[in-house]
């Protein structure tokens, strides 16, 4: 499968924070969730991706190209929205499509105007006027209009309410199925990623945690409930790591099925991507 985005060995150093060997990939026509609790680095590693940091060591690749070298080339075709991005407010949508019209050779206003109807975004409303889920919508309808071959997405429906957040969701699918585009979506609200990502790619700590498929994920992976006893009688090489709380413990298996196939253990829970945080992040190994 071809890969969109290639990122290998990447490293950082700050004085107070590391990226160490940061390495996935994203393959074509698929959505990957950026998982990662607030300062684990995804928004560094982001910055690195579309070369906004500069002094960094490893490879990254889009569309096969170094992201270095060919950054003119590469920025045509990736769509963008970042956490921190903002357009100036006294800046009218009618301006954005102006401005856009003279970056980006495949902008489309049609596109651009049919997204504004769509999401209530008034063409003539200065932008000031807007709330925080207006402007967030109105970022990324025009990451959107330009068609382009890569989105990558920091915390893009951050602080929206459930309705405008699974409008957003449904446009990236929308998206996927019409366009020839891969998404890069990093969100703190994994609830969202577990129905639309085709991969997790999970950072802790400046480190790559994990990077699987979604299915393999909820599928395989499971949360066994036992008493002390129970826990005792499981081999450390048999989970990848536990919380102890007031009255049982949590552990976190890797095979559900070779588990169960294996111990006495009758409860064995499906997971969930907030839980797989919580247990790699504050669990004991």
């Amino acid at each position: 499968m071809e890969n969109i985005l290639e990122v290998k060995n990447l490293c950082k150093k700050y004085d107070n924070f590391e990226l160490k060997n940061i390495t996935f990939s994203l393959p074509k026509g698929m959505i990957m969730g950026f998982i990662g609790e607030n300062g684990a680095g995804k928004t560094t590693t982001i910055k690195a991706i579309l070369d906004i940091i500069k002094s960094y060591s490893g490879e990254i690749k889009i569309f096969g190209l170094d992201n270095r070298k060919y950054e003119s080339k590469i920025k045509e075709d990736i769509g963008v929205v970042l956490d921190d991005m903002f357009f100036p407010e006294i800046l009218t949508p009618n301006d954005i499509d102006n401005a856009m019209r003279g970056i980006y050779k495949n902008w489309d206003s049609k596109m651009f105007y049919d997204y504004l109807k769509e999401f209530s975004l008034l063409p003539n409303q200065q932008i000031k006027t807007f709330s925080k889920g207006m402007r967030k919508k109105l970022e990324i309808v025009t990451a959107l209009s330009h068609h382009p071959k890569l989105l990558i997405l920091d915390e893009p429906t951050s602080g929206l309410d459930p309705v405008a957040r699974a409008e957003i969701t449904q446009i990236f699918q929308s998206i996927l199925e019409k366009e020839d585009c891969s998404i890069l979506l990093s969100s703190h609200i994994t609830t969202d990623l577990e129905h639309i990502a085709d991969y997790i790619t999970f950072i802790s700590n400046g480190e790559i945690v994990l990077s699987k498929t979604t299915d393999e994920l909820l599928d395989n992976y499971g949360i066994v409930k036992c008493r002390e006893k129970e826990f005792r009688s499981i081999a450390k090489k048999d989970y990848i790591k536990y919380i102890k709380t007031k009255y049982e413990y949590e552990v976190l298996v890797e095979n559900k099925k070779d588990f169960k196939a294996k111990y006495n253990i009758a409860v064995i829970d499906k997971i969930t991507l907030d839980d797989l945080m919580v247990l790699m992040i504050k669990g004991e190994e």
